[in-house]
């Protein structure tokens, strides 16, 4: 018997759909546009740095020279010197590194033990607490400035530092929550073996939680000494005595009674600027860097 075949379909060519495939130099085109765009937002950000640091080397003649240069003619260091003669920078420097030591301590002690409770502890209170947690963090500081003062002052704190770092030990909710919301992927069952081997809740939080929340706990840290040290108003609020100036307070005033000497203030904002730049990068090197040493290993 003949067989019948069934007629084949024909695929008519523009059906077919090919994928497009990247070619390599399309593809490092894209690329480089992309590093150029970043090379060019970073430049922005930078210039204002960069004025800063070549105002700080230019003599007085080149500050206001018409046009403006960014670099300056002439090499001096003659901003500094007098920036040393007029503002006590050494004496304001350890005052802001022990108020932002101090802040960092507070932050690094109190945050996370306040974070494992919410986070790891059953206890009947924690979701309303963290709910409060997360209230405060609503309120502006213009709206709790007035009452706070008034505490301190009732307390006799004003014109002290107790002011500037006590709050730090009392836990920062920004941090807390933070801290919280990283220790919500610990295992529990890391917890629980701890407990069922007689460890005490603190020894667990010490010898288990602490280490597996070291990028938190440094992030937090990193972050409450920037926050410290540039900190402008609550010294402005807090201080009256100028042996107890900050860096910040201390450039302002000195810029109250010098407004034209725009290099010495330079000078003064450029050593501002460096102690904390070296410590952000000193802790990348040595802290960040250890913690990504040991993830590998």
């Amino acid at each position: 018997m003949p067989t019948i075949s069934a007629p084949v379909p024909t695929v008519l060519h523009a059906d077919v759909q090919t994928p497009r495939r990247r070619t390599p130099s399309r593809h490092r085109l894209r690329q480089v546009r992309r590093y150029i765009l970043v090379i060019l937002l970073a430049l922005i950000f930078l210039f204002p740095l960069l004025t800063m640091v070549s105002t700080a080397f230019k003599l007085p003649s080149d500050v206001f020279h018409a046009p403006p240069s960014l670099w300056p003619k002439e090499w001096t260091l003659a901003n500094f010197a007098e920036a040393f003669d007029q503002i006590p920078v050494w004496q304001y420097l350890a005052n802001t590194l022990f108020i932002s030591g101090m802040s960092v301590l507070g932050t690094v002690l109190a945050c996370p033990l306040v974070a494992y409770a919410l986070a790891k502890v059953r206890w009947r209170g924690a979701k309303p607490l963290l709910i409060v947690v997360l209230a405060t963090m609503m309120l502006p500081p213009q709206v709790t400035m007035i009452p706070i003062f008034l505490i301190w002052n009732g307390l006799g704190a004003v014109g002290t530092y107790l002011p500037l770092i006590i709050p730090a030990f009392l836990g920062t909710p920004f941090f807390i929550f933070l801290i919280r919301q990283f220790l919500l992927g610990v295992p529990d069952e890391l917890i629980e073996a701890a407990r069922i081997d007689g460890a005490s809740e603190f020894r667990t939080y010490a010898t288990i939680v602490l280490p597996i929340a070291r990028p938190a706990i440094i992030t937090a840290a990193i972050f409450q000494f920037m926050w410290a040290w540039t900190d402008f108003l609550n010294p402005l609020i807090y201080l009256n005595d100028a042996s107890t100036y900050t860096l910040s307070i201390g450039l302002y005033s000195f810029f109250g009674q010098n407004t034209v000497a725009w290099g010495p203030l330079m000078a003064a904002c450029v050593l501002f600027t460096l102690p904390a730049l070296l410590l952000f990068l000193l802790g990348q090197r040595f802290f960040i860097g250890g913690i990504s040493t040991g993830a590998l290993k």
